[in-house]
C-alpha cells in the first residue's frame, strides 16, 4: 500500500504543530539568536561543512532481492565523523538507472522506502533515501524541548549537507546513471529539498510535495493560532527567527534553469496554501504547481497515489531523452 507515512507531517500530526512553536521558542532564548539571523552571513554559515572531497568511508551492509526490486542497505559519511545510514531500492534487472533521492517527512525514518518504493522502480528510477539527524538509527536521546529544537535546526542544515554527499556517493555507483539524480522531497522533506536543490547543482530537477515557504506564514497553521493563545504571536516571531536561514525562500530561485514542480493541497491545514503559495512566488521558471482537492497529503490518503504516480510521470518526462524509450505507466528506464 502506498502509506501515510509518505508525508511526515502527518505522523506527527497536530501534537507535532501544537508543540512546535513552543520548542522553538524556548531554543530561540537559549540559543540568543537575534533579528540579524536572516542575513547572508548567517544563511551562508548554516550551511557550512560540505567538504566534496572528503572521503565518503561508503560501506554497503546489506544486499537483498525483494519481490519486486533489489534492496541495498548502505552507510556514507556526510560530515566528518557522521554516519548516515541509507537504504536504496533498485529496479531488479542488472542495468544502469537513473535515480530520485527521496528526502522523508519529519517523523520518518529510511525504512519507508519499503512502502513505496514499487512504483518507482516500475518506472525505470532507483529509490533513496536517509535517516535525517535525529531519525531511525540516529536518533537522539530525548533531552527536553530546548535540545530537540536544536537538534530540529542541525538536522534542517545537515539534511541538506548530507543530500550533497549522497549525490557524490551515487556518482561512484556504475549502476546509477551519470546526470541523472533527482530529488523529490515531502512536506518538511519538501522544505528542506528546495534547499537542497538549490546548493546542489548536480541535481536536474525536482519534486516538492506538500511543503510551504515563508516561515511567518508557514506558522500560521490553526494549531498554531489555537496553542499556545495570546502568546502565539510572539512566538511565531522568535520560532521564526530561530529558524530564519532555513527558510526555503530564501533559496529557491537558486534552482532555476532547473525545473521544479510543486505539489500541494487546496485545504491543507499543515502546510496551509497561502505558504505554498510563498514558496512558489519564490521560485523562478521553469516551474510548475499542482492543486490537489486535499488535505495535507497523509491525512488525506485517497490522493497519495495521484500524488506519487503525478510525481513520476513528471521525473519520467524530466528524464526521457535520457531513455531508449520513454515510459508510459511503468516499465523499463534504462541507458
Amino acid at each position: 500500500m502506498l502509506l501515510k507515512v509518505y508525508f511526515g507531517m502527518s505522523v506527527m500530526g497536530a501534537v507535532w504543530a501544537r508543540q512546535a512553536l513552543l520548542v522553538a521558542a524556548a531554543a530561540f532564548l537559549c540559543a540568543g539568536c537575534t533579528t540579524g539571523c536572516a542575513t547572508n552571513r548567517a544563511i551562508d554559515r548554516f550551511y557550512e561543512g560540505y567538504e566534496p572531497g572528503a572521503p565518503l568511508n561508503a560501506a554497503i551492509v546489506e544486499e537483498e532481492d525483494r519481490e519486486t526490486y533489489r534492496r541495498v542497505r548502505f552507510d556514507f559519511d556526510g560530515l566528518p565523523d557522521q554516519t548516515v545510514p541509507s537504504v536504496m531500492a533498485l529496479p531488479p534487472e542488472e542495468g544502469v538507472y537513473p535515480a530520485v533521492i527521496f528526502l522523508h517527512g519529519i517523523g520518518q525514518r529510511k525504512e519507508f522506502l519499503d512502502e513505496i518504493a514499487e512504483p518507482f522502480v516500475e518506472a525505470g528510477f532507483a529509490l533513496v533515501t536517509f535517516d535525517q539527524h535525529d531519525r531511525g538509527e540516529r536518533r537522539l536521546d530525548r533531552r527536553g524541548p530546548i535540545r530537540s529544537a536544536l537538534a530540529l535546526r542541525r538536522r534542517t542544515a545537515w539534511t541538506v549537507i548530507e543530500t550533497r554527499r549522497l549525490v557524490d556517493y551515487l556518482e561512484t555507483r556504475d549502476d546509477i546513471a551519470d546526470g541523472r539524480v533527482y530529488l523529490l522531497g515531502a512536506s518538511y522533506g519538501a522544505i528542506t529539498g528546495a534547499t537542497a536543490a538549490a546548493f546542489e547543482e548536480r541535481i536536474p530537477a525536482v519534486v516538492l510535495t506538500y511543503g510551504g515557504g515563508h516561515l511567518p506564514t508557514l506558522f500560521r497553521t490553526p494549531e498554531a493560532r489555537e496553542e499556545p493563545g495570546l502568546l502565539v504571536y510572539p512566538m511565531r516571531l522568535v520560532a521564526g527567527l530561530f529558524f530564519a536561514p532555513a527558510d526555503p525562500v530564501h533559496h529557491i530561485g537558486a534552482i532555476s534553469p532547473r525545473p521544479v514542480l510543486m505539489q500541494n493541497g487546496k485545504h491543507d491545514t499543515m502546510i496551509i496554501p497561502e505558504s505554498a503559495q510563498r514558496l512558489y512566488e519564490a521560485a523562478k521558471e521553469p516551474k510548475e504547481i499542482i492543486w490537489y482537492d486535499s488535505e495535507h497529503i497523509g491525512l488525506d490518503e485517497e490522493q497519495v497515489e495521484d500524488v506519487i504516480d503525478d510525481a513520476i510521470a513528471w521525473l519520467a518526462e524530466r528524464d526521457a531523452e535520457h531513455r531508449e524509450e520513454a515510459p508510459s505507466g511503468g516499465g523499463e528506464a534504462r541507458l
